[in-house]
């Protein structure tokens, strides 16, 4: 049982250019958020080791440090290059144990809730990364194994390897989803009910696109992150994004809620959310956040953003989704 939503902790830290973009909290500040969250029911806290190279682990496993760690769930990964040597990457047993290792020392604990890997690696046999992760879990060390941004039929060969041989399998799948990047409902989100696998969202304002801030006819604020990650992240026709845009201007007039809040309630109301990831640099911006829950968007509102947001698909999901009497998408 996970809260609707969760913090991500790729906000603390900064001690690189890239993750200085999306904040820099020390620890004094990090404590602070982290009790916020906690006042409000959000006690799952996200991160992840490549995050400020490693520092966002560190700082997390600092600020957390007060509270019981009973009441409270981490979530981290591993994957992603973290070395200059041949074997510092990849989902390899070799890399995942150290990862874990290391991990749970920057982290200050001796147990990691959910351990994602970050990344599919396709240079790994399935049954060496899956039995790693297995051996992880009866050690004790790891509680919970799932993955991000895998493609459908890595995350179904993985599920299928676990269940071969009796092994944990993935719970959940991190992945990105947002009003402005609805690919996710194509094949993941059908195979993740088919397969009772949760869906924690990453990035739910379309990389930093929903603010509020940006708008038709206005440039990017200076202090919007996009100006130095938006090459990293998804990329989106102008005309899309204003158009979704409009429309969440005009639910924010009959709700009385910002832009923000309005994007993040449409996702948790979306078939196999499990959590929405959300960050925050400073305390004013994580209570604008916490705004997103305790109330729900009327049905005719999220027809007109689903309407707004709506993308043309690719093949096979176009076919497919003309057969719905027997292949319906989920709603």
């Amino acid at each position: 049982m996970v809260p609707e939503l969760c913090f991500g902790a790729g906000t603390f830290g900064g001690t690189n250019e890239f993750f200085k973009a999306w904040g820099d909290a020390d620890v004094e500040e990090a404590t602070k958020i982290v009790d916020i969250c906690m006042e409000n029911g959000i006690n799952l806290f996200d991160t992840a080791d490549i995050y400020s190279d490693g520092t966002s682990e560190e700082v997390l496993g600092a600020a957390l440090k007060h509270l019981n760690r009973d009441d409270v769930m981490i979530s981290t990964k591993a994957t992603f290059r973290f070395g200059k040597g041949p074997n510092d990457v990849g989902s390899s047993r070799y890399h995942l144990i150290q990862s874990c290792e290391r991990s749970l020392k920057r982290l200050g604990t001796d147990y990691i809730d959910i351990y994602h890997l970050h990344a599919f690696d396709a240079m790994t046999p399935a049954d060496e990364v899956l039995s790693t992760l297995d051996n992880l879990v009866q050690s004790g060390k790891v509680r919970y194994i799932a993955c991000s941004n895998f493609s459908g039929w890595h995350l179904m060969k993985a599920l299928s390897v676990s269940e071969r041989y009796g092994w944990a399998k993935y719970i959940g799948h991190q992945v990105y989803y947002s009003l402005v990047g609805r690919e996710y409902e194509w094949e993941l989100m059908p195979l993740a009910l088919d397969q009772g696998v949760g869906a924690l969202v990453w990035s739910p304002l379309g990389w930093g696109r929903l603010t509020g801030k940006i708008r038709r006819g206005q440039p990017i604020p200076e202090q919007s992150r996009l100006h130095k990650t938006a090459q990293y992240g998804p990329q989106m026709p102008d005309e899309y994004l204003y158009k979704v845009v409009d429309a969440l201007d005009e639910m924010a007039k009959e709700t009385g809620k910002t832009v923000p809040q309005i994007a993040l309630n449409w996702l948790l109301r979306r078939p196999t959310v499990a959590t929405v990831i959300v960050g925050a640099r400073n305390e004013e911006q994580l209570r604008q956040n916490l705004g997103s829950v305790g109330w729900e968007l009327t049905r005719e509102q999220m027809a007109k953003l689903d309407e707004a947001s709506d993308l043309p698909k690719t093949y096979p999901y176009w076919h497919q989704v003309q057969f719905k009497e027997r292949n319906p998408f989920p709603v």
